[in-house]
């Protein structure tokens, strides 16, 4: 099956929307499926980075009460941004700046999370053409897959202090830390939901604090990597081919949407070791299939 069209499409919106929120790389499974069915090359990169657009949908939907009282608690701190002086006293910016994190926690939040977006956003636009022509191989995926499986076998055998409970407290700092984490996932395998998640616990994240950030900061990241993607696939694709573009999104839609929902209550009970097994089995069993 190496034509792009609606069969296709339904089948990469399936992976995309099992694996887009689940530590085990969605990008990684829909190389690894495309090569399985010799759909490659530039029209396959496009197809499996635009059909990402699906997934994050879910997350607005299933998100959209938290991610409404986050918007509108922002936009009211903003506007009613204001910090007084005793008289006599003058407060060092630290200060103002830890009075005002606690007084605005939603604008904060906001503020954490554009901070956060920046590290893979700036390391992915001046190396995404480097990436996409050298990393997108079933080797690289092998590879990284089972190291991101050791990585997350290593942390939850360490198990780092945790101190943010809250979603809305995820602080400045730990934002920052987990924007860098998700550096790492710019190479196809190591998931960019793994590598947040990840990030997170290490930054003193709750998991299931940590895997609902990984969410949320997924809204920058893949609307932006969709829309800049499906920019550059204006001149590859067709009527047709977008038509099925759009079949692909749906699927992935319906298919995150459930998973979404699993994932989170799975995690309040659970670790993530699981999922680290799988990568390594992964990885093994294509580094045998794969010559």
């Amino acid at each position: 099956m190496t034509e792009w069209g609606p069969a296709l499409a339904v089948i990469l919106g399936i992976v995309e929307g099992l694996t887009e929120f689940l530590p085990v790389s969605s990008t990684g499974h829909l190389i690894l499926v495309g090569h399985a069915l010799g759909f490659t090359g530039d029209a396959a990169a496009n197809a499996e980075i635009s059909i990402q657009l699906g997934a994050i949908l879910a997350v607005i939907v299933f998100e959209r009460e938290k991610i409404r009282r986050l918007l509108t608690g922002a936009w009211q701190e903003q506007a009613a941004l204001h910090i007084l002086r005793q008289s006599g006293r003058h407060p060092t910016w630290r200060a103002l700046l830890q009075t005002s994190m606690q007084a605005h926690p939603h604008l904060w939040f906001v503020i954490g999370l554009g901070l956060a977006f920046l590290p893979a956003a700036s390391v992915g636009f001046l190396a995404h053409g480097w990436i996409k022509s050298v990393l997108f191989t079933p080797q690289t995926v092998a590879a990284t897959s089972i190291i991101g499986g050791l990585i997350i076998l290593a942390v939850e055998a360490r198990q780092p202090k945790i101190h943010t409970t809250q979603l809305d407290r995820v602080s400045i700092t730990s934002a920052f830390w987990v924007g860098v984490a998700q550096c790492a996932s710019l190479i196809p395998g190591m998931s960019r939901s793994g590598s947040t998640i990840i990030g997170g616990l290490l930054a003193g994240l709750d998991r299931k604090v940590a895997t609902e950030y990984s969410f949320f900061l997924a809204l920058p990241t893949i609307i932006a990597a969709t829309a800049y993607q499906m920019l550059k696939a204006n001149a590859t694709f067709n009527q047709a081919d977008y038509m099925a573009l759009g079949i692909g999104m749906v699927v992935s839609f319906l298919v995150a949407w459930a998973v979404i929902a699993a994932f989170l209550t799975y995690v309040q009970r659970h670790t993530l070791r699981v999922f680290a097994y799988y990568r390594i089995a992964l990885g093994i069993l294509v580094f045998i299939v794969v010559r």
